[in-house]
């Protein structure tokens, strides 16, 4: 028997492609959204450099229906630095969680999970956006080596200005590299089956001659209903 490989890279004519038929300031607004997340409070740095919002849907063939605002939780297992702690993140914006251009992206990476697609009917969105200056670097991922404790995790590059680093690398599960990347161009996406891969993202620093530097991502987790992580 033949198994897909547990990861797939693709450039961003993918999304492109999907988000063509809508409005392209519609697009314009979404990306913009990232302006407007708070930090994250459970960081537990003096000068916070991670920014976010969360949120919850039931995925349904022609819509995303937003489910109640909940803290998000990793067991300690595969998050040793934040794992066991309920973190509860700003919600969505209603006109980004309730947007044609969530619901359009979320179908698309959908169909293109690495595996099957069956049962995966639940979805958390995060915003991040993680800043790096002269004097502090960012860590897109302070905990490491890591899983995320879900089924597939996409992770889509929305904007990358006057930064280097952010290198994203993927490990079976022996730790062993399988894929290395620096995703450069917006709607560029990793799609990985977090069952079968670990993953990490090295730290963020300003490019040189620049005092500061922003790196905006998307990520969604993918998983069946009632088999998230929940809080012990």
């Amino acid at each position: 028997m033949t198994t897909s490989p547990p990861f797939a890279h693709f450039g961003p004519d993918v999304l492109h492609a999907a988000l063509g038929a809508l409005p392209a300031r519609a697009v314009e607004e979404f990306t913009g959204s990232w302006n407007d997340l708070p930090a994250d409070a459970h960081l537990g740095t003096d000068t916070p450099y991670r920014f976010r919002r969360y949120g919850l849907f039931r995925i349904h063939p022609d819509r995303l229906e937003r489910l109640p605002h909940t803290a998000f939780f990793q067991d300690k297992s595969v998050n040793k630095v934040h794992g066991g702690v309920e973190r509860l993140f700003a919600p969505l914006a209603g006109a980004v969680a309730g947007g044609e251009v969530l619901r359009t992206v979320v179908h698309t990476l959908r169909r293109h999970l690495p595996g099957p697609r069956a049962g995966m009917d639940t979805c958390g969105v995060h915003q991040i956006r993680v800043t790096a200056t002269t004097r502090a670097e960012g860590h897109p991922a302070p905990e490491g080596i890591h899983r995320d404790g879900h089924c597939y995790v996409a992770q889509v590059l929305i904007r990358r200005e006057d930064v280097r680093g952010a290198e994203s690398c993927l490990y079976d599960l022996r730790r062993r590299p399988v894929h290395r990347a620096l995703l450069t161009t917006p709607l560029e996406t990793i799609v990985l089956d977090d069952r079968r891969l670990l993953h990490g993202v090295s730290p963020v620093r300003p490019a040189p001659g620049a005092a500061s530097g922003v790196r905006d991502m998307m990520l969604v987790d993918f998983f069946t209903a009632g088999k998230r992580p929940l809080p012990a």
